[in-house]
């Protein structure tokens, strides 16, 4: 066998690269393989290990899964294959429900159609951690055992995760209400799942773009306002309430007014907790990426915490492991509920949304989102990914960490939070600024050449001369 290093990186929710040229057969079996090692190197019970397996509806997604499970076969592990193409939390809550040792998901998200990748579920029902991690790719490059058939089991993933909507989403409330959602699937792996669930209870609903398609018919499917224009003509044409879009393996939402107006994610995050903790009057801590809004912070009390993590899924998951995290939310539409899977899931979240509208009272959500502005205030925040092809672009956050400037935009910085990469260097540095919700993040990419700059303020002046000092101080440094 070839022991040369073989080029997959791991980043911070599994694998992905471009499909022939690095996401192939020889290398999916390495992976398998690599983590068909970690397993038994890490469970005692190495007779009795089992894995569920998912896919999404790209290129080769299916056949990249198949052979996955021939290799977990071929070590002995037993394979749970999908019966069908679905979604990621599928998934996760396949692997928690049924006490698995792990979930595999072949997807690479909402990136473009000439991707794919894996991801990889813990025990748990959620993403791999860090220490996790590392240690399947320390196993890269071990020798391929025997691909087999003996422990695969074709299964219906899907089943218990519907009953799990049931048990947790308020059908009879949203029925009453006379909401009417439309849906985009963005031809991803969410298919009518959101639909058929409401549909089961006679509320009305519809999908577009409801199969899933290699090339996602065309569009970039991550649920951005750039991408979801087909829904927003839909919403235009129609007597809808909501329009809601899922991403490529259904983990992540958008979410548009129903005169086909974006719903910036801020605000989306801003809304569910309100809606979990002054509403549905639920326990527990909210957990949140520095790159999410700081108006969260009028949700803390003395039993609720508002805790900051670096940018990445999986850093969440490692706060609603160890703590009572309630909610935990990415700026990027992925979220989180303690009453389900440490993990982000699109279609749960879109169902939420329906359900949060109708115990509203509102009948359009422009109506409620316009009194929650009342309430809250609007939210001022924008990102900028600023081009850096300096070789100092690792060392450069450090640098800043250890001499940062006084003020930023004319604003006195009060203090400073820093967020080390999976590989233990300061790669995300977020600097107070004086006053509520104003602040700046910077990150430097590890495998782009790419400087990451947020900010909020209290005005889209504020956030633009807080961004624009940014980059003055990332490229004189």
């Amino acid at each position: 066998m070839n022991k040369n290093k073989i080029e997959i990186r791991f980043g911070t929710d599994g694998w992905r690269g471009l499909l022939d040229k690095e996401v192939n057969p020889a290398n999916i079996a390495k992976a398998a393989q690599a983590f068909s090692t970690y397993l038994i190197k890490a469970n005692k019970d190495k007779d009795n290990l089992s894995v569920a397996i998912g896919y999404d509806g790209r290129r080769q997604s299916k056949d990249f899964a198949k052979l996955f499970a021939r290799v977990l076969s071929g070590n002995n592990i037993r394979a749970y294959l999908s019966e069908k193409t679905g979604p990621t939390p599928v998934v996760s809550y396949f692997v928690k429900n049924k006490r698995m040792n792990a979930g595999v998901m072949i997807t690479a998200s909402h990136n473009p159609p000439e991707y794919n990748g894996v991801k990889f579920k813990s025990s748990y029902g959620g993403p791999l951690l860090s220490e996790q991690t590392r240690m399947v790719e320390s196993y890269l490059n071990s020798d391929l055992v025997q691909v087999s058939e003996d422990y695969i089991m074709i299964s219906d993933l899907r089943n218990i995760y519907y009953n799990n909507l049931e048990r947790i989403i308020d059908f009879d409330l949203i029925k009453e209400s006379g909401v009417y959602p439309l849906i985009d699937s963005m031809s991803g792996a969410g298919q009518q799942i959101i639909e058929t669930a409401l549909d089961n209870h006679g509320i009305p609903a519809r999908t577009i773009y409801k199969l899933p398609e290699t090339d996602f018919s065309e569009r970039l499917a991550e649920p951005l306002p750039q991408n979801l224009k087909p829904l927003a003509e839909e919403l235009k044409q129609g007597d809808y309430s909501i329009g809601l879009a899922t991403d490529g393996d259904a983990d992540r939402l958008g979410v548009m007014l129903e005169n086909g107006e974006w719903l910036s994610a801020q605000e989306t995050i801003l809304l569910l907790a309100d809606y979990l903790v002054n509403t549905k009057k639920l326990s527990g801590h909210i957990a949140k990426t520095s790159s999410v809004t700081d108006k969260l912070n009028v949700f803390a009390s003395e039993k609720r915490k508002i805790i900051n993590v670096q940018v990445g899924f999986k850093y969440l998951c490692e706060e609603m492991l160890k703590d009572n995290v309630l909610f935990a939310a990415e700026e990027s539409g992925g979220f989180g509920y303690s009453f389900h899977i440490p993990d982000r899931d699109g279609l749960l979240s879109g169902l939420l949304f329906v359900e949060m509208l109708a115990a509203s009272g509102y009948k359009k959500l422009s109506e409620l989102v316009a009194a929650k502005r009342k309430e809250y205030g609007e939210i001022f925040y924008d990102r900028i990914d600023a081009h850096y092809i300096d070789n100092n672009r690792i060392a450069l956050i450090p640098a800043l960490a250890k001499s940062p400037p006084d003020k930023i935009a004319g604003f006195k910085v009060t203090a400073q939070q820093e967020f080390m990469s999976s590989r233990d260097i300061i790669n995300g540095l977020k600097l107070q600024l004086e006053g509520n919700s104003r602040w700046l993040l910077m990150r430097s990419s590890e495998t782009e050449p790419m400087v990451r700059l947020y900010a909020e303020g209290n005005s889209d002046k504020e956030v633009a001369d807080i961004l624009n000092d940014a980059k003055k101080l990332i490229f004189t440094n």
